[in-house]
């Protein structure tokens, strides 16, 4: 087929997980429910921050903000993968691609520096705890939020700047159940290598520096706790990092995964099995691991259900009393 430009693609395919028509209805019920359930557990934890003055610190700050990108990252790929399994389609427009190619790309790498951020605020917390209500200033979170923001934006309308450039097949088929980037660049009809050398680049910038980020604030933090005499002392400070320990281990975990896996099975279909740890599963459990570990969060989701609760049994009184 020959090549044609891309403002004569008007769509793509989307191979999705599977053929198989008897997996089809199955695929729909595991994805709606692990949609619905992050969906759910990441709005319980803004609500729960914002509603509890208690949680008003940097820490749950910027855990509110983790949790809304959680659901917006899980929303560019989901809601579309249901949407064609429910209409037994595989199309997706060219404009509809490279929109969730970047959205995609912009709070995947969102969750990449706010759990940096995340991890320099635990240091300041533990290395100099009476500096840190000093340090960690509103005005410098929201920097920190917004610089991220702005940062990982560029990056990914460069990719798709760069992208509009190729030209594709009409009907090019996307092994993949979404428009991932890499995938894209190797159906891509026109030469890539500035494409691909552009996503090296970012991939191992936007790698290496937050993950030493990470690394170095816990080496200060491990540093700092060493020199503690009291081990309740040491226990009692570093218990505020273990659920960012988990989510971290989470995310990086199911990113090299997904990289091991294609490493030695290089096969779109596993590359495409693997990446729904990362894409969806991340993000579904990241709610759980810091209300089950955090007394903090869990005391305030108690609070805010009992809350529900009343307003709840309140209604229906006064609806009874209307009625009577």
């Amino acid at each position: 087929m020959a090549a044609e430009n891309h403002t004569d693609v008007s769509e793509f395919l989307l191979l999705g997980l599977s053929d198989d028509p008897e997996l089809q209805p199955i695929l729909f019920g595991l994805f709606l429910s692990m949609y619905l359930v992050t969906v759910l557990g990441n709005l319980l934890i803004i609500l729960a921050i914002s509603s509890d003055a208690h949680l008003h610190t940097p820490m749950y700050f910027f855990l509110s903000i983790l949790s809304f990108v959680d659901i917006c990252f899980t929303s560019t790929t989901v809601p579309k993968m249901l949407a064609n399994i429910d209409a037994h389609s595989k199309d997706i427009s060219y404009m509809a691609c490279l929109t969730q190619m970047y959205f995609f790309m912009m709070f995947g790498g969102l969750d990449n520096f706010l759990l940096t951020v995340m991890a320099y605020d635990r240091f300041v917390a533990i290395c100099h705890p009476l500096r840190y209500t000093v340090i960690m200033n509103p005005r410098l979170c929201a920097l920190l939020v917004l610089m991220s923001w702005l940062v990982i934006s560029l990056v990914a309308l460069v990719h798709v700047l760069l992208m509009m450039r190729l030209t594709f097949s009409s009907g090019t088929e996307i092994p993949h159940f979404f428009c991932e980037l890499a995938q894209l660049l190797k159906v891509a009809r026109s030469d890539a290598l500035i494409n691909n050398i552009y996503l090296y680049v970012s991939t191992v910038l936007l790698g290496v520096f937050p993950v030493s980020g990470i690394l170095f604030s816990y080496s200060k933090i491990v540093s700092s706790l060493m020199r503690m005499s009291s081990t309740e002392s040491k226990y009692k400070a570093f218990s505020t990092c273990g659920s960012h320990l988990c989510v971290v281990s989470l995310y990086y975990g199911t990113s090299l995964v997904e990289y091991l896996s294609y490493a030695v099975t290089p096969s779109s279909q596993s590359s495409a099995i693997a990446s729904v740890m990362y894409t969806v599963v991340t993000p579904m459990l990241n709610p759980f691991i810091y209300s089950l570990r955090n007394k903090d969060v869990k005391a305030a989701l108690r609070r805010l259900l009992s809350r529900a609760i009343t307003c709840s049994e309140l209604s229906k009184h006064y609806g009874s009393l209307i009625q009577m």
